[in-house]
């Protein structure tokens, strides 16, 4: 992993939407720290920050530092990526969520899916199954309650990815995962 200039990159971003190149322009995997050097000098605003978001990594700080700027997040991993390298079963196999659509007659993956919807939160999800597709959409007819919104701030969080393979303790320009994510969640 080489070194990024975050200030130039961005302002060559912005050149590109003065110039109509792109509608809008957007950052993915950005903390708060990460996104203020943008901020501090930016004349357009990233739009949205995409990044990994579910119940078992709720990324809370980042994402009140993003609504007090007006960037919205987009959640990609939202069942928790249960798939190697990366993931974990922490959002399938939670007995939280289990608890919560056994007693609304759903499912894990919908309670999953309308956490992150009640957020705020835009959430990419990936299905090639037509009825899985279906049931997604049903997140829509109906809210969580108060009481269910609670049990999930209680669920331990853990990043899916941890990205290791971008940290170098003696050579790199993330020294830590502390470095790389900049740990805001």
């Amino acid at each position: 992993m080489l070194p990024f200039d975050i200030k130039g990159t961005w302002v060559a971003m912005e050149e590109c939407s003065r110039l109509g190149l792109a509608k809008s322009i957007c950052v993915s995997n950005f903390g708060s720290r990460k996104l203020s050097q943008i901020l501090d000098s930016c004349t357009v605003p990233p739009a949205v920050n995409q990044v990994e978001m579910n119940v078992a990594w709720q990324q809370t700080k980042l994402r009140e530092f993003c609504k007090g700027k007006g960037i919205h997040i987009r959640a990609w991993s939202p069942l928790g990526g249960n798939s190697a390298p990366w993931g974990s079963l922490a959002v399938m196999q939670s007995p939280v969520l289990k608890e919560i659509a056994d007693a609304r007659g759903s499912t894990v993956p919908q309670v999953a899916l309308k956490w992150v919807d009640e957020q705020g939160a835009v959430v990419i999800v990936k299905s090639f199954n037509k009825e899985r597709k279906k049931e997604n959409l049903k997140i829509f007819e109906w809210k969580m309650t108060e009481y269910e919104l609670e049990k999930i701030k209680g669920i331990p969080q853990r990043r899916g990815y941890p990205g290791e393979w971008f940290i170098d303790a003696d050579n790199g320009p993330c020294k830590s995962a502390e470095e790389l994510f900049d740990e805001d969640s």
